[in-house]
């Protein structure tokens, strides 16, 4: 598995993720700024609303921003098996079930979804629950999270 094509795919899904939110922020901000969102009396909240929009839409730009300065600064580091599981690492991990899924431990943008050599792959960041289970194990061990209500059980298969 390549990391470098990994991380590669991650910009490429982190700049598409800007254009959007860039746009959305942009058609909020000039709703707030429209002249017929001008508050008529006190119970006219539409200028509000838009206002409110276009201030979260901003933020959203704000995050995407950092994590791609993040993920364009970020040194890809062979797997170690001293230090064990660390920023970078991809890792197959199998669930109580048999169900496998392979995880690629970067800084930020959790949650995308990748795919390569037909392997899906899940991008998590050391914040998460999962992830931070994840720090220092080896191929071997088990991690527990708690999810919710219920405790979540994986086996580390193996890692690169």
């Amino acid at each position: 598995m390549n990391k470098s094509r990994l991380q590669q795919l991650v910009l490429e899904k982190l700049h598409a993720d800007l254009a959007q939110a860039e746009r959305a922020a942009l058609t909020a901000y000039e709703a707030a700024t429209h002249e017929e969102n001008i508050a008529e009396n006190k119970y006219d909240t539409l200028g509000l609303e838009a206002s409110y929009l276009a201030a979260g839409q901003a933020r959203r730009v704000e995050e995407i921003q950092q994590a791609l300065a993040a993920w364009q600064q970020l040194v890809l580091r062979p797997f170690d098996e001293q230090r064990g599981i660390q920023l970078t690492s991809l890792v197959w991990l199998a669930d109580a079930r048999g169900g496998e899924q392979c995880l690629f431990l970067g800084p930020d943008g959790a949650g995308l979804k990748l795919q390569q050599d037909d392997q899906d792959i899940m991008v998590i960041s050391p914040r998460a629950p999962l992830g931070q289970r994840l720090l220092g194990c080896n191929a071997g061990d088990e991690v527990q999270v708690q999810i919710g209500s219920s405790q979540q059980s994986y086996e580390v298969l193996r890692v690169c």
